[in-house]
């Protein structure tokens, strides 16, 4: 190679660099649609143990719209609590999906979290939504149910349920992201004092 073809190629390369550099930092950052745990602890109290969770919900234009013109968006939250085994699988301690259930009233123009048979009306979307990413369960385990001293293992999630929208909808989420919102499992250590 030649001298001038060697020096034309790093002006090239250092042109491409500062070209990158410019439009990563001029391209607008990517929304983080989806779900993210925050946090997630199991308390005790006086009659057991009940968890308390907190997650980011960001929904997508696609579920806004949906929810907007009438179809229910229906959550799970997935938790389990096991104890680790050396010898064998491990125990499991407690298991449990809640379903939430989060629709719009055209009439009242009021958005509805529904947890069970309970429910309760939102005037916006963002106080819906903060409503879901706040999560309280009781009745975990009862205040003898875990032993002292041993350590145990949670595991947390939340994602849209597919399954429970209408049959057009459930086709159109088959391998969508803007229809499959899920958290990532977050695990942790609980240890019993």
């Amino acid at each position: 190679m030649t001298a001038s073809s060697m020096l034309s190629c790093r002006s090239l390369s250092r042109f491409a660099v500062l070209l990158a550099f410019l439009l990563g930092a001029v391209a607008p950052p990517a929304a983080a649609d989806g779900i993210e745990v925050k946090r997630a602890a199991l308390v005790a109290a006086e009659d057991g143990y009940f968890l308390e969770a907190e997650f980011d919900i960001t929904l997508t234009q696609i579920l806004e719209d949906a929810l907007n013109k009438g179809i229910p968006l229906y959550f799970s939250l997935e938790f389990a609590l096991n104890r680790p085994r050396w010898y064998w699988f491990n125990e499991k301690i407690f298991e449990t999906r809640q379903p939430y259930r989060v629709s719009y009233n055209a009439l009242t123009q009021q958005f509805r979290v529904g947890v069970g048979t309970l429910y309760q009306n939102f005037a916006s979307l963002p106080e819906a939504i903060a409503f879901l990413a706040r999560v309280r369960l009781r009745d975990i385990a009862a205040s003898g149910a875990l032993a002292k001293g041993a350590s145990y293992a949670a595991e947390l999630r939340m994602r849209l349920d597919t399954s429970q929208l209408p049959r057009p909808f459930q086709v159109s989420a088959v391998g969508s992201r803007e229809w499959n919102v899920s958290s990532d499992w977050y695990r942790w250590t609980v240890t019993v004092p």
